[in-house]
């Protein structure tokens, strides 16, 4: 059984990722996280390795692939 200590609420979701709360909302139905829901209330819950991974994917598509292939810009 998981336990709760191991997901966030959306406010606290959002604030984790630094987006706001109807960003995450966008992000569950387009598929890019997954929720999970309580079962008592329905609140969206997300895992907190979830959220992990998705900033660790944003990190790396947002670095340079190769930062030395760059050349300089050349003065005019």
């Amino acid at each position: 059984m998981p336990k709760l200590s191991e997901y966030l609420t959306i406010k606290d979701a959002a604030e984790f990722l630094a987006v706001s709360q109807n960003t995450l909302r966008n992000w569950e139905a387009s598929g890019k996280i997954a929720v999970h829901r309580n079962p008592m209330n329905g609140y969206r819950l997300f895992k907190t390795q979830d959220l992990q991974n998705l900033l660790e994917e944003i990190e790396k598509s947002a670095a340079p692939a190769n930062p030395k292939s760059r050349r300089p810009r050349q003065a005019k």
